[in-house]
């Protein structure tokens, strides 16, 4: 489980975008956080927040406070990978620390890295939705750099299959409303185009 460090800035002035809904000139990450707290912070009470060394999800100690969703520093793509796992956690992981799972670090071998993409291909789908609907590039991240060299093509693969699957069966319910919170904010098209779902683009 990793423990939270929280570098700078913190979730106030996140709240405040929220509040004002997006303010001009305000760090890309911190947009997207406001969005999602414009869609979540009332009726699921939880928050999108950076500063964290590492990401980490830790649900509210009491009924006055927000569940918190923490990504690294100002990194706008972990703000969105992140916001993918929230959106795919049930009620009962919700209320445990980081979902309940065990993250197994940098330098996984082989056996180890299939199950972690295994297990990514679902989020990293609805992490290239909210990338499209933020108006920013998306690769597959196999998050493995001291692990040795990896094919990242199965992963890919798997991740594009799984978008496509998404965009004919729809988004699950949170991830939807997210996505077009996304695409209104950044002035995106709010219809899914399958076309757009190119294998090509998944690989850096």
């Amino acid at each position: 489980m990793s423990s939270l460090v929280v570098r700078s800035g913190g979730c106030s002035l996140m709240i405040e975008l929220a509040e004002q809904w997006l303010i001009d000139g305000a760090p890309l990450d911190r947009q997207i956080a406001a969005v999602f707290d414009r869609c979540f912070a009332g009726d699921y009470r939880t928050q999108l927040c950076g500063g964290a060394e590492e990401p980490l999800y830790v649900p509210a100690g009491s009924l006055g406070e927000l569940h918190t969703v923490w990504y690294r520093e100002d990194f706008a793509r972990s703000a969105l990978h992140e916001a993918a796992h929230w959106c795919i956690a049930g009620d009962a992981r919700r209320q445990l620390d980081d979902y309940g799972y065990w993250y197994e670090p940098d330098g996984r071998n082989e056996v180890q890295q299939r199950e972690f993409e295994r297990v990514e291909s679902r989020p990293q789908a609805l992490e290239w939705f909210f990338a499209m609907a933020a108006g920013l590039p998306f690769r597959v991240s196999i998050d493995n750099l001291s692990g040795g060299d990896i094919d990242d093509f199965p992963f890919a693969l798997a991740v594009w299959q799984r978008a496509h699957r998404y965009a004919s069966e729809g988004l699950p319910p949170r991830a939807e409303r997210f996505r077009r919170a996304l695409a209104v904010a950044f002035c995106q098209p709010l219809a899914i185009d399958p076309s757009r779902l190119l294998l090509t683009d998944l690989r850096s």
